[in-house]
């Protein structure tokens, strides 16, 4: 038992001398460094370079999103007390932006959920979740893309009235659809 003790001691120093390195001094030099001071060594042609449009794709290349006489300038989808269920008075809304977001593949859609100041914060931010999965399982099902989609739950956060009553409280029951560049 010494003796392997021993004999496992003089491996492991062995391993650990041969694994130990010291600097080369046979005159041996490292990698070249590149030269990145002009464009043209870069490889990059700055004729080519294209600036990007942050609102590329947004609603100010699309008047129709601000149109107030167009379906798609509503963006609101008013739900019931403690309800995520789609009214009927709203499918004619969410299918005309379905038709517009399948027409524009480049455009993104932002799903607010939002719900009014009653209940806790952990319950309205849930509920809020499932309003915004609803409009957007709306437009999944009427052939809007997944990648186009986004759902987040602002719970009671963002209300749109402030008032305690009741018709207060159902303008903030709501799913709000943002296009790219409102969000």
């Amino acid at each position: 038992m010494k003796y392997t003790r021993f004999a496992l001691s003089l491996i492991t120093i062995g391993l650990l001398a041969a694994c130990s390195s010291s600097p080369k001094t046979d005159g041996q030099t490292g990698a070249a460094v590149e030269d990145r001071s002009s464009a043209s060594s870069s490889g990059v042609d700055a004729n080519r370079v294209v600036p990007v449009d942050a609102n590329s794709g947004g609603q100010a290349s699309y008047p129709e999103l601000k149109d107030p006489k167009s379906i798609l300038s509503k963006r609101s989808v008013l739900f019931d007390y403690d309800s995520y269920v789609i009214k009927d008075q709203y499918r004619p809304l969410v299918e005309a932006h379905a038709k517009f977001l399948t027409s524009h593949p480049n455009v993104k859609m932002l799903i607010q959920g939002n719900t009014d100041e009653r209940g806790s914060r952990e319950y309205n931010l849930a509920l809020g979740q499932k309003r915004a999965d609803a409009v957007k399982k709306a437009l999944s099902l009427l052939g809007v893309s997944e990648g186009q989609l986004e759902s987040v739950s602002l719970g009671e956060e963002k209300p749109s009235c402030s008032e305690a009553s009741e018709s207060c409280w159902s303008a903030n029951r709501r799913g709000d659809m943002l296009y790219s560049g409102e969000f």
